[in-house]
């Protein structure tokens, strides 16, 4: 390979190749020095092509290091100024050390093909030129000289440069090949963009036969359109899209006041975009559906009426019985904004509440209280199972269908920047490949980020802080921990009895009397029925079942008025069955027999409190314990410290154990009575899995009494966590477990004393008035109170 200094000349739009006598303007500058040296110096010159995007550049830096060595046959001046030559191409050459800029000069390597074995080639020569001939056909790249030119060469490096020089490649695609020396590679690569090429021209074809006819009808009515419109100007009738296009300019100058800047440039852009565009097109349509959209938002717009407590207050009173706590806490969250406000005070980083409580207790109801009060717009979004980012923040407008995401849907829905908008079942949001939705609530929750919320849609920043947010959820622990940190849990525990007696009479009956267009002089319940339908048809926290079994009885009431003519139905403790299906399985009363080995333990569920009977046997074996009832690992680790425990106490003597059940060993020398037999505990409803530390007293008294065939008093329930010390540890849910014990007819219910000192004033008065709650911190006590003396 040999060197040599030589001028170079930059081409911007042709890509040459060695072959070839080429005509080549010049008018820059510097390639018209590059020329003059290799003309005064009767020297080759190499012309290069520039890199993409930088057209017209002349400097080392923005042009391709690979080009064509040639001589300059003949120049000729123009009369524009411009110098035209004749370039005849001879090898390939490559820059290797750059010597001046002005004009260029370099360092040229002549570059030559690596070795190659010429079966191979020759073979790959032959379907090179089968792949011409397939694409020959398809289009007009290969004038019919070219073509049998490509044939009658056997030469293979020529010809895959006509080839490339007839294919009108773009500069990066004929640079790559044209820098690819190993020429069996280079022949394989040029058949694999011809065979693309043909695959593209087939389906091209077959989509121009399909849709010709499409094309000749749309045609057609295109020309009439136009026809229209020209007939339409003739006779002074305004065109639909100024009238349009006059309609936006309208709406956005007079919201111009209320908006921010950069939504008003947004929103101007795309008027004068719809402006230029032809009305059939489909970006037009997608410019009109933006621009109704983003003029639909109300800016401006809030509710004026003064926020009050008392108002407040007096909504919740009159739409919620019960609930005492969580309508306190809210009556002090808008108490403070009220405050706020009075005294001239911004009031933009208050606390995101979030009811949390069982299904059907009322939660989206106290929204719904929170929002009438305020005389206020509610926007209700659903994030159960939601888990496309995008539906929250907007689709960006290059997608087929984008549209705002669900914030600002509410907010055009509300007519109004400052609605009361509900985030229902926020601990169900799911997370995929589209996107953590997770992450969007963060900014929409931060009263620090939320003032400026940019929607993908609009494209323009939108305040969010004047809208009062309300979570709700389920179970707290399942929402991600960040989203925790920027709420304030308001718990709304289970009604009682008497609560869901008290809402059926006062709302439930009422409001679904009037739905179903009846009167109460026509239907009408007996008190007795009404507590027989809420203990024996329903069984859940809150009261929305209730509520369908109350619409059940109403529509079976409705029908038989109309085909029995009755002119008045009473539904009574003996007719209820006639109105209503199967009774569920509610909590089961306690037998009222003193067993041994079975003790009532008090759990909590998604639907409220419940009485959970723990059984032992022992048979005679070697202190083995099985455990059944689907238990999860926490449990069955209760089980084992409760057996450890009542070991322990055994061998102290604090249980006290009959002669009876003491056996011998081989030498006469009494057993631990615990080493005579195996235990079996069961949980029964083994096929509903359940779990918790708060069985551990629970075991430890079933355990204790099996072993000393003591029994254990029929109307005691207990809950309450225990440690290999005896102590008894507080546990959650104690409401709606003591709840559950007075359904069940329990006498007596003993706790840990920690949840006795702290939790006992939110036990409903009608609880703690029919059953002795008593408050426990050791085994020892449990025992005292729970095993028949």
């Amino acid at each position: 390979m040999s060197f040599a200094n030589l001028p170079i000349i930059v081409e911007d739009e042709l890509f040459l190749y060695p072959f070839m006598i080429t005509p080549i303007f010049l008018s820059d500058e510097k390639n018209i020095k590059a020329l003059d040296m290799a003309i005064n110096e009767s020297s080759a010159v190499m012309v290069v092509c520039s890199k993409l995007a930088h057209s017209g550049e002349r400097d080392f830096e923005s042009i391709y290091e690979y080009g064509v060595i040639g001589n300059v046959m003949r120049r000729v001046a123009m009369p524009d100024g411009r110098v035209k030559i004749l370039f005849q191409g001879l090898s390939r050459g490559k820059i290797t050390q750059p010597i001046s800029s002005d004009p260029l000069i370099a360092q040229i390597q002549s570059v030559g093909l690596e070795e190659f074995e010429s079966s191979k080639i020759e073979a790959g020569l032959n379907v090179l030129k089968e792949s011409v001939k397939s694409l020959s056909l398809l289009n007009h790249f290969f004038p019919p000289d070219l073509l049998r030119a490509i044939d009658d060469s056997n030469e293979a490096s020529r010809v895959c440069d006509l080839v490339c020089s007839a294919l009108h490649l773009k500069k990066d695609i004929a640079y790559g090949f044209f820098t690819q020396l190993n020429l069996e590679q280079k022949i394989l690569d040029i058949i694999e963009y011809l065979n693309a090429q043909i695959e593209t021209n087939k389906l091209q074809k077959e989509i121009k036969s399909k849709v010709s006819s499409k094309l000749d009808r749309a045609n057609k009515e295109y020309f009439l359109k136009e026809q229209l419109k020209e007939i339409q100007r003739e006779l002074g009738m305004d065109l639909d899209k100024e009238a349009q296009i006059t309609q936006y300019r309208n709406k956005l100058e007079a919201g111009r006041k209320f908006m921010s800047d950069d939504a008003y440039k947004e929103i101007e852009k795309n008027i004068s975009k719809l402006s230029k565009m032809h009305t059939d097109s489909a970006e037009s349509s997608m410019t009109s559906s933006y621009l109704d959209w983003a003029l639909d938002m109300p800016f401006g717009k809030f509710s004026t009426k003064k926020l009050t407590v008392k108002d407040v207050q007096k909504e919740l009173d009159s739409d919620h019985f019960g609930l005492e706590k969580p309508k306190s806490r809210i009556v002090e969250y808008f108490g403070l904004k009220e405050l706020l406000h009075s005294r001239g005070l911004e009031d933009n980083k208050g606390a995101i509440l979030c009811f949390v409580g069982p299904p059907g207790i009322g939660k989206t109801s106290l929204a719904n209280s929170i929002s009438n009060a305020l005389k206020r717009e509610l926007v209700r979004i659903a994030l159960g199972g939601l888990e496309d980012v995008n539906e929250l923040r907007g689709h960006r407008r290059t997608y087929i269908g984008a549209m705002p995401g669900r914030i600002v849907q509410g907010l055009i829905e509300a007519k109004s920047m400052n609605p009361v908008v509900v985030l229902d079942e926020i601990d169900k949001i799911a997370r995929s490949y589209k996107g953590d939705p997770t992450a969007v609530l963060l900014e929409i929750l931060d009263p620090e980020q939320n003032s400026k919320f940019r929607d993908y849609y609009l494209n323009f920043h939108i305040d969010l802080s004047k809208i009062i947010f309300i979570a709700t959820a389920n179970d707290a622990s399942a929402i991600p921990a960040p989203l925790r940190d920027r709420m304030e849990f308001i718990w709304l525990n289970s009604y009682t009895p008497q609560e869901k007696f008290e809402i059926a009479k006062r709302y439930l009956w009422p409001n679904e009397l009037k739905k179903h267009g009846l009167k109460s002089s026509e239907v009408a319940i007996k008190k007795d029925a009404l507590n027989l339908l809420i203990s024996d048809y329903t069984r859940e926290s809150g009261v929305r079942n209730l509520r369908h079994r109350i619409a059940d009885i109403l529509r079976k009431s409705a029908l038989e008025i109309l085909s029995e003519q009755t002119k008045k139905i009473s539904i009574t403790t003996k007719n209820l069955e006639n109105y209503l299906d199967k009774k569920v399985f509610e909590i089961t009363v306690i037998s009222g027999k003193n067993e041994i080995g079975i003790a009532n333990g008090l759990a909590w569920t998604a639907v409220g409190g419940d009485v959970l009977k723990i059984e032992a046997l022992k048979i005679k074996g070697k202190g083995a314990m099985q455990i059944t009832g689907q238990l999860g690992d926490v449990m069955k680790e209760s089980a084992t410290i409760a057996f450890s425990l009542v070991k322990s106490l055994i061998d102290k003597g604090e249980i006290c154990i009959p002669k009876n059940l003491i056996q011998k060993d081989k030498d006469g020398i009494d057993m631990a009575v615990y080493d005579s037999y195996d235990l079996h505990i069961h949980v029964p409803e083994g096929a509903t899995p359940k779990d918790g530390p708060s069985a551990g007293i629970t075991m430890t008294t079933v355990i204790a009494s099996i072993l000393s065939d003591t029994p254990i008093y029929s109307d005691i329930a207990m809950t309450g966590e225990i440690t290999l010390s005896g102590k008894v540890l507080p546990i959650g849910g104690l409401k709606e477990k003591l709840i559950a014990a007075y359904k069940a007819g329990v006498k007596k219910a003993i706790i840990p004393l920690k949840n006795y000192d702290r939790d006992l004033k939110d036990i409903p008065q009608q609880v703690r008035d029919n059953m002795e709650i008593i408050g426990v911190e050791d085994i020892t006590e449990v025992l005292k109170v729970a095993l028949v003396k």
